[in-house]
């Protein structure tokens, strides 16, 4: 039988103090379906030169390179060690987005792995960088919750917001549905919810599903719904171009405490 190609997850860290929970995050979702995992960090030249000197520029670009190479190997050590996987780096001084989409055209990653901040801000890495990759990244992205760790020793509790489920990254869906222990919850999101439920009551289909009709505070009801339900994985699309879309998922990201899956 033809062994199914693994995965490639791809760290975009920018190496500050969350930066452990991703990797704790990575190492265990990257063992539930089976992944290689690379770990890729860009620092801006302006924080490294001080002066328009191109010899000096040159040294001082040479002598942060060995810092940040002795940082990663640090951090990664142990995670590799304690985990039982390799996990691949590589790094770089140049403009943060040029340097992140180049890794990206050339490697193209499956999965990528943000870090998620209690701050509810968009950016990450400065420079809107969230917003950038899930704009560049064709493939899916997890934005991981510091709050919500994924690990080895958790079941994978799923949840679906408006049935993204077979919609996107068809493989990793499937693969994930098949892998989670525990039934999986759909969260739909209608304009009308006595109208739905009246069109749907006779499906034939047993779902867990929790219904939520548009107002002012539905991410946040939908938060607490997910907080109730232990869903830790929580997966939704990110490739609808509408203006509403985007200020809605952005206020999903910023809201939740769970780790999100974004698919195309």
């Amino acid at each position: 039988m033809k062994e199914e190609k693994k995965y490639k997850i791809l760290v975009l860290s920018d190496l500050k103090k969350n930066t452990q929970n991703v990797l704790k995050s990575t190492t265990s979702f990257a063992k539930i379906i089976n992944a290689d995992i690379h770990f890729f960090y860009t620092k801006n030249p302006t924080e490294v030169i001080k002066n328009d000197n191109q010899l000096s520029a040159k040294r001082a670009i040479n002598e942060e390179s060995l810092i940040i190479d002795k940082k990663i190997k640090k951090l990664l050590g142990s995670f590799s060690e304690d985990n039982n996987t390799t996990i691949n780096y590589s790094f770089t001084v140049g403009n943060v987005k040029n340097e992140i989409g180049n890794y990206l055209d050339k490697n193209n990653p499956d999965i990528i792995f943000l870090g998620k901040r209690k701050s509810k801000s968009f950016n990450f890495l400065g420079d809107n960088i969230t917003d950038f990759v899930l704009q560049k990244h064709k493939g899916s992205v997890i934005i991981a919750s510091e709050e919500n760790i994924l690990e080895p020793h958790k079941k994978l509790s799923l949840g679906f917001l408006n049935e993204t489920k077979e919609n996107g990254s068809i493989r990793l869906s499937l693969d994930l549905k098949a892998i989670s222990k525990e039934p999986i919850k759909y969260f739909r999101v209608v304009k009308n919810s006595e109208v739905y439920k009246e069109t749907h009551q006779n499906l034939k289909e047993e779902k867990i599903e929790y219904v939520f009709e548009e107002n002012d505070i539905i991410v946040k009801s939908i938060s607490t719904y997910l907080t109730k339900s232990n869903v830790n994985l929580l997966c939704l699309t990110k490739n609808k171009k509408d203006d509403n879309n985007t200020a809605f998922l952005k206020k999903i990201i910023n809201n939740t405490t769970v780790s999100l899956l974004l698919t195309t």
